[in-house]
Parts: structure tokens; C-alpha cells; sequence
């Protein structure tokens, strides 16, 4: 079926536009989760051999079940189709990321700060939210949002599109250690240096792409496509991650907005949002370049068939 992977990434967008995330206890991504868990305290030491190790053990194993799934889906002709839809929908998550800006921005709305750094600590970031202020609760969110277009939505499906199942439960294993491991504490600089490494190399085109795709999806959804371009360009560096900082400084200058984390960087030319409007702003931006980012995979996988 030289139409497959097409079909299977539109289905599974509709799946998860529709129906959102499986229950945790059904997640493959709780389960990489519970498996790197598993690596690591049966690691033999802290080193970086021993973390390169355990990284290799779980991703191996995540892309070998998904060839091997890949694999039955292609026996079973029209129903295998869906089989891979559903296989593949829970490595990205659309409908989830836009529930969580919203629910940090109707909090902001209600005038219950409490309760936005709650959401935002609990379903977007991993920084300590418990005395930040509402400009930088929103800020958190705007951030999150365009960052996760990348690791949670661009980067799987592209990699479903170029090699099929495998690499796209590849690329989430290792997106999925990075956020357990990826930290530059005592516990993790050594132990988590290949996980983050590798994630960083894993995203350095899909960032890119990403930030080429807020600012198309800016200029669909009102917004300033251009500043987009021009603040991404210019501002990206001021991250310490190499990926981090396209599309967070894209989607600043598409809203206008400045976008900070504590001590830590600030991107765009603009203050702090200062209105929970701004995180709708940000999720119609996101929307539209999820849009286009799909639209995008989808046209990668119908060259690749034609190959």
C-alpha cells in the first residue's frame, strides 16, 4: 500500500484529536518510563559508560517491539493500517499539550495563581513554580507549548515518516530518558550525559523545522510570522540547550512577547505577557504549525514511498 505511512499519521492525528491519551497504566510512554527506572537501579555504577548502557538497553528494546509490531501491521493489510495508527498515536500528543496551556491559562483567567503554578509545574514544565509570578506562569506555558511542538509532536511523526515505527518509538524513548536523566546535578552530569547528547542530536533538524513552522503558523493565525523568523534567528543561542531556543524564540516573536525562566535565559524583545491572552495566542500559533508540521510528514512519507 504505497499510501500507508501517509494514512496511518492523518489516523493517527485524528485519534489523538479525538479520543487524547490512553490511560497511564496503558501508556508506552509510562512503560519506557518504568523501564529506564528499571535500568537505572540495576545499573552497575554512575558512570558515563554505564548510562550509555542503560539508554541502549531500553531504546533497543522499544525499537525492536515496535519492527517487530511494524511488521505484523504490514500482514494484516487494511486492519494493519489501523493497527499502526494506534501504535503510533501514543508517541506524540497534540490534543494533550493544548488542554494543558488552556488549563494554566483558565486558571490565570479566574484569577487563581495557586492553581496555574500548580498546572504548569504538574503537566508542563520542570522548573519550581511555586512562587512565580502570573506574567511568568504564562510565560512557562508559552515556552512549554512551543518547545513540545518539537519533542512531543514534530519529531516522532517526522521520524514515523522517514523510518516507520521504530524510529519513531526511538526518538521517544530517548526524549523520554532525556527529561529523567538530562539534568547537570550530582545524580545525572555523568549517569544522563549520553541521553542528553543523543536527544540533542536527535532533534537538531526537527527544532529547526519546528521554528520554521510557528512562524508559517503565525502568519495563518494572525500573528507576526516574520518576528517569528527574526527573533528565532537571532535569539535562539541564548539557551543552553542547542534546540531549545528556536521554537521558544519563534513563538515569542510571534506574539510579541518576552519569554523568560528565571535566572536562567529571557528571549523576545517585548515584557513578559501580561495577559492570559497570550497563551491563546500561543496555542492558535501551535495549532497552525502542528497543522503544518503534519502536513509536512505527510508529504516526507509520500516522497519516501515514491522512492
Amino acid at each position: 500500500m504505497t499510501l500507508r505511512r501517509p494514512v496511518v499519521i492523518l489516523l493517527a492525528v485524528v485519534w489523538d484529536l479525538t479520543a487524547g491519551e490512553p490511560p497511564a497504566r496503558w501508556h508506552p510512554v509510562a512503560w519506557l518510563g518504568r523501564a529506564f527506572h528499571w535500568a537505572e537501579e540495576h545499573a552497575p555504577g554512575r558512570s558515563v559508560a554505564d548510562g550509555a548502557a542503560a539508554l541502549t538497553l531500553v531504546t533497543g528494546a522499544a525499537w525492536m517491539i515496535a519492527r517487530g509490531l511494524g511488521a505484523l501491521t504490514r500482514r494484516l493489510g487494511g486492519a494493519g493500517v489501523v493497527l499502526e495508527a494506534l501504535a503510533l498515536k501514543p508517541a506524540f500528543a497534540l490534543r494533550q499539550l493544548v488542554s494543558a496551556a488552556d488549563g494554566v491559562e483558565a486558571a490565570l483567567r479566574a484569577g487563581d495563581l495557586e492553581t496555574a503554578r500548580l498546572r504548569l509545574g504538574r503537566d508542563l514544565v520542570s522548573r519550581p513554580t511555586g512562587d512565580l509570578g502570573a506574567e511568568e506562569v504564562a510565560s512557562g506555558a508559552i515556552e512549554s507549548a512551543a518547545e513540545n511542538l518539537v519533542d512531543s509532536i514534530g519529531a516522532p511523526i517526522l521520524a514515523y515518516a522517514v523510518a516507520g515505527l521504530p524510529a519513531a518509538w526511538a526518538y521517544r524513548a530517548v526524549n523520554t530518558v532525556d527529561a529523567m536523566w538530562g539534568y547537570r546535578d550530582t545524580r545525572y552530569e555523568r549517569f544522563g550525559k549520553a541521553a542528553a547528547r543523543l536527544d540533542d542530536l536527535l532533534n537538531l533538524v526537527p527544532a529547526r523545522l519546528g521554528a520554521a513552522a510557528l512562524a508559517a503558523g503565525a502568519g495563518f493565525a494572525g500573528e507576526d510570522g516574520a518576528g517569528a523568523a527574526r527573533v528565532a534567528w537571532t535569539q535562539h543561542r541564548r539557551t543552553a540547550s542547542p534546540n531549545a531556543g528556536w521554537p521558544m524564540a519563534a513563538m515569542a516573536g510571534a506574539l510579541g512577547v518576552g519569554l523568560a525562566k528565571r535566572g536562567t535565559y529571557r528571549l523576545g524583545e517585548h515584557p513578559l505577557p501580561s495577559s492570559p491572552d497570550a497563551i491563546r495566542r500561543a496555542s492558535r500559533v501551535l495549532g497552525a504549525a502542528a497543522a503544518i508540521t503534519v502536513a509536512c510528514a505527510t508529504s516526507v512519507a509520500l516522497l519516501r514511498r515514491r522512492r
